[in-house]
């Protein structure tokens, strides 16, 4: 039997779905998923390996229109992973119009070769008349390959989506080990699952202003010990992220270090500091040494 291997870009705007879906897809956590948009700000690699089949999925940033500069180099990564990809699932919500942002997405897909085919998400928060409107929408802007509906939270339908992808993957090698799930180092992960329980706490514009870095990590046979900086771009941001009387980051450390263990499956030692550093998003040597694609 032919061995089959190929590459996936998922793309749509930010807080569609897109992380849940790659997670399902691969069968493990592997991307951060929260409620606030712009979650995602590297491409980030899920490798699903079968017998005679391996599918490289890219988790890519939201689609916006941005703010700062790094929100403009998320953008461009997420343009970027469109190209040189075997298929490329195209991810919305069930609204009965093509916004603005979608149409922008449309006029870039009309410029790829690969197939598109649209994922509808989040399908059981809506009625089948609207999802029937919502296809129709859709499919009158562009010519997908095939349109599937789905709910990533649910785990319904992403079967579905996986039978669209599979006749696109041409002959070719197994690219990663049959081991690994991902591309992301294991200091990205940490600083990832801190991350995300970051977003999850706090409010409005503050997590968007946020970046970790891991400046120990020390693996021992039975335990981990992990030491990490947590940066904001204002003094009055980081006593919110302390919380009354170190309340609030002890409970993200907690949340962490949970999850930590579970993906090593050892004791976790976890150590946070929060540090302040104005502007940083707007300053590439600072957006590179936090480890973002530049």
């Amino acid at each position: 039997m032919e061995y089959k291997s190929g590459f996936v870009s998922i793309i749509g705007r930010p807080n569609v779905g897109k992380s849940t879906l790659i997670n399902r897809l691969v069968g493990e956590k592997i991307a951060i998923i929260s409620s606030k948009p712009q979650t995602t700000r590297n491409n980030i690699l899920g490798i699903l390996t079968k017998e005679n089949m391996q599918i490289v999925f890219t988790d890519t940033p939201g689609i916006h229109e941005p703010t700062s500069k790094l929100a403009e180099l998320m953008v461009k990564s997420a343009r970027d992973a469109m190209q040189d990809t075997d298929a490329i699932l195209f991810l919305v919500e069930p609204i009965p119009n093509v916004g603005r942002t979608e149409e922008k997405i449309i006029e870039g897909l009309k410029k790829q070769s690969a197939p598109v085919i649209l994922v509808i998400n989040k399908i059981d928060t809506v009625k089948k008349d609207i999802l029937l409107e919502v296809i129709t929408k859709y499919t009158e802007k562009f010519d997908f390959a095939a349109v599937v509906p789905i709910s990533a939270m649910r785990r319904d339908g992403v079967d579905a989506v996986m039978t669209e992808i599979v006749p696109y993957i041409p002959e070719g090698p197994q690219f990663f080990p049959e081991d690994m799930v991902t591309d992301q180092p294991e200091r990205q992960i940490a600083a990832e699952i801190i991350r995300e329980k970051l977003l999850r706490s706090l409010d409005k514009e503050i997590p968007h202003g946020i970046a970790i870095e891991i400046f120990s990590m020390k693996d021992k046979k039975d335990s981990l010990k992990i030491e990490a900086n947590i940066y904001c771009e204002k003094q009055s941001h980081k006593g919110i992220i302390i919380g009354k009387g170190g309340a609030l980051l002890k409970k993200i450390g907690t949340q962490a270090r949970e999850d930590l263990e579970r993906a090593h499956g050892k004791k976790v030692y976890l150590d946070l500091w929060v540090k302040v550093n104005e502007d940083w998003r707007n300053k590439r040597g600072k957006i590179a040494n936090f480890g973002f694609e530049i």
